[in-house]
Order: structure tokens, then sequence, then C-alpha cells
């Protein structure tokens, strides 16, 4: 397979012709406040907005995470009866610099890791969770 690189003008183009445009990750939340203090108080994200105990809206740079509580039109039951839960396997990646030391730090924390640190050839990874179990990919590239 070959690898193109994609220029800012290749990218303009391409959403000049597309309707879509990125926004957000949504996570579905047991407890919208605890999860908002979790991001902000561990992963470093700001608070933007807080709808009540239903919504809120975090950044860490231009990454995006809207927080789905019980209560949100996000977190509504699909026509078919399934319930929009936490948790799954799908994630956002957050690549930092150091991800030995980071993972300590969270560890002393108290906070839980689905497994332990992966390393591949394209770095080295492992997966937080969030207080209702919404995976957090850590990523530090190779190299």
């Amino acid at each position: 397979m070959e690898f193109q690189e994609v220029t800012a003008q290749d990218e303009a183009e391409s959403a000049a012709h597309s309707p879509f445009r990125a926004c957000a990750v949504r996570y579905q939340v047991k407890d919208v406040a605890r999860s908002a203090a979790f991001y902000t108080r561990h992963l470093g994200f700001q608070l933007e907005q807080q709808a009540g105990p239903a919504f809120a809206r975090l950044r860490s740079g231009s990454l995006i995470v809207w927080l789905s509580g019980p209560g949100s039109s996000g977190s509504r039951p699909m026509p078919d009866g399934r319930r929009q839960e936490p948790g799954g396997w799908n994630r956002i990646a957050l690549e930092v610099d150091d991800l030995p030391a980071q993972i300590a730090v969270l560890k002393k924390a108290g906070l839980h890791f689905r497994n332990e640190l992966e390393t591949g050839p394209g770095g080295k990874q492992i997966q937080l969770e969030d207080p209702d179990g919404n995976p957090i990919e850590l990523f530090q590239p190779a190299g």
C-alpha cells in the first residue's frame, strides 16, 4: 500500500466538497459532573459548557468531548429499544511525550487501566478508563 502526503490544500478542497465537519467525540456517562472532573483534573481538558446533569462539553486543543448523561438527548434509546451505554472499545487517543511517566502519575492517582503498556512498531500505548468505563488510549509515538 502506498501512502501519499496530504497537504493543507488537499484538506481544504476535500472539506469544501463535503457536507460533514468533524466536531466532537461523544461518550455516554452515568454522572456528568464526576466525568467532567475526571477529564479536567487528570487529563487537562477544559470545561467549556455544563448543562446540569445531562451534558458537558470539554476541550483539549482541537479535540472536543461531549459527555452525555442519562437525561441528555444524545443518550436516548434507539427506536429498536437498544440503550446507549458507557464502555465499549472505540476510544479517543491522547498523545504524550513520556508515556511511562504519565502512567505512573495516573496510577498514583488511583485511576484504572484496562491493560498494561503495549509496544508496537508505531509506538507505545495503554488504555485508561474514565469513571464510567469509557476507554482513553494514551499513546507515545515511536522514535
